[in-house]
């Protein structure tokens, strides 16, 4: 059981090649705000990002260099073009779906290709509480020198694949766009830890409370307290508690309840099961309970909470 990896499944996180972009000369491209998370990887030559900020201004532009790769978590407004000074028109979000589903690319400015990026964009389910994006800041940015041999390596599978594309070539980029986000994870952590920490995602630093989120993740349904959980890892009750608290910044016991809310959300929506059913499925034998630590969680009891998420569910686009 890998902590991170289950996060992102119950998270529904998924990657899809958004766009393709070949920058010529004198270019510049704006998107609004994405409700999904948003990644470049810079596959040849360069270009300036401008992001917005918490109030909508606009910070200082970026330049990004062949190699880099940058995810946009919360999918901020921001602009992409040949110089930072350059003031961008809003992109044709029309032209980009049709030229994403036909394989074509973004061309942008006059006279031969000089940069090229891929652009990906990342689903996750909202009904999830226990979201890997709202924790990470609103730009994270890993330098094509200082990646990791296996971020490097993946981004140059990219830019083979989008020069010459073959059968499948969807398919693989897809796929390809969700390994580059773990290798950019895994890159980013391991050097910016300490900005996540008192979260789950910042909890991972330490060994032993990952040993006991691993554990709960595995047996979500077992009756856990942090007496038990304390036992089986051969450490104190207070050593636990304390060494959780530090590093999540919540108690094993919340941590938790939070996950089987999340577990049980899920599965309130995307099966027919009773309620009794789904409340012994993450560890609750008395349905009382299960719906009063429901209701705490998702303001709402989980009968509503089924109805609500399955119509929020049918009215977003596919």
């Amino acid at each position: 059981m890998d902590v991170l990896a289950d996060a992102l499944a119950v998270a529904g996180v998924r990657g899809t090649v958004a766009v393709r972009i070949d920058g010529r000369e004198e270019w510049a491209v704006a998107w609004a705000q994405n409700a999904d998370a948003v990644l470049y990887a810079v596959t040849a030559g360069s270009a300036w990002l401008t992001v917005a900020d918490a109030d909508d201004r606009t910070a200082a532009p970026v330049e990004l260099r062949a190699g880099d790769v940058v995810l946009l978590p919360t999918g901020v407004a921001h602009a992409i073009a040949s110089d930072p000074d350059r003031t961008p028109k809003v992109c044709d979000v029309a032209l980009a779906d049709e030229l994403r589903r036909t394989g074509g690319a973004l061309r942008l400015g006059v006279g031969e290709p000089r940069t090229q990026l891929l652009g990906a964009s990342y689903r996750h389910d909202r009904v999830v509480s226990r979201h890997l994006f709202t924790l990470l800041p609103a730009l994270v940015h890993i330098r094509g020198n200082r990646a990791s041999t296996a971020l490097d390596g993946t981004v140059r599978l990219l830019t083979q694949e989008t020069a010459a594309p073959q059968l499948a070539t969807a398919v693989v980029l897809d796929r390809l766009v969700d390994v580059v986000l773990v290798h950019l994870l895994r890159c980013w952590l391991g050097r910016h830890a300490e900005q996540t920490r008192g979260t789950w995602l910042g909890a991972l630093a330490d060994p032993l409370v990952t040993e006991a989120m691993t554990r709960m993740h595995r047996e979500p349904d077992r009756p856990w307290s942090t007496e038990s959980l304390a036992r089986a890892l051969a450490v104190s009750r207070s050593t636990l508690t304390r060494r959780f608290q530090s590093a999540a910044g919540q108690s094993p016991g919340a941590y938790l309840t939070q996950w089987r809310m999340d577990l049980a959300a899920r599965r309130l929506r995307d099966t027919d099961d009773t309620v009794e059913t789904v409340a012994r499925s993450v560890g609750y034998t008395s349905v009382y309970a299960f719906n009063r630590a429901f209701s705490r969680t998702r303001s709402m009891p989980p009968a509503r909470f089924r109805r609500e998420a399955r119509r929020l569910q049918a009215d977003r686009p596919q």
